[in-house]
């Protein structure tokens, strides 16, 4: 199985978004959120803007 990590960590006055694949690779945002759960929403809508990244996550998984 393979698992994709959403984390919100503190940065500044708020939380920073990111996003871990499996293979160890991530992507943070530059933005800050006022909240961890904005901060995860955002983390969540950065992976659906990669869709060929999640393709090739299907492919893994084959």
């Amino acid at each position: 199985m393979l698992t994709i990590q959403l984390s919100a960590t503190p940065k500044g006055n708020g939380y920073q978004a990111t996003v871990t694949f499996p293979d160890g690779v991530s992507m943070s945002s530059d933005e800050t959120y006022s909240t961890v759960g904005e901060a995860l929403a955002a983390a969540a809508m950065k992976l659906l803007d990669m869709p060929d990244r999640l393709a090739r996550l299907d492919r893994a998984a084959e």
